[in-house]
């Protein structure tokens, strides 16, 4: 049902680098992109995620409350989502685990505080 997300960012190259590493275990690779956005897709999967600089050109800020959630394939895929996160600088905001008897969940805030969970259903 969701077409794209985007997620602002204040430095495109770094956050690309980031997201490069942290969406690589869920099967997500650059797409295409301009001077101020990255899009990330999953193959088969429908939906795509960006990372951006704000159209507004004021600095990219963080939405209390809101959060995108990745899907991955295995439980597997979010542990190894999460750690690359972590490794590349986020904050963890949740370890993986069960969060109800079939949602395996992981928390973290990307380099620019960002609410992110991938998690896996089932």
């Amino acid at each position: 049902m969701i077409g794209y997300a985007t997620i602002g960012a204040n430095d495109l190259e770094r956050a690309k680098t980031f997201y490069d590493k942290v969406l690589e275990p869920l099967g997500g690779k650059r797409i295409f992109a301009n001077e101020r956005m990255q899009f990330y897709g999953g193959g088969s999967a429908p939906g795509m995620l960006a990372v951006c600089k704000p159209y507004d050109e004021q600095p990219a800020s963080v939405g209390n409350g809101s959060m995108f959630g990745l899907n991955a394939a295995t439980r597997e895929a979010v542990d190894a989502a999460h750690a690359a996160a972590v490794a590349a600088g986020a904050t963890c905001e949740g370890q993986p685990g069960l969060r109800t008897e079939t949602f395996y969940g992981a928390y973290f805030r990307d380099l620019d505080g960002n609410k992110i969970c991938v998690f896996k259903m089932g």
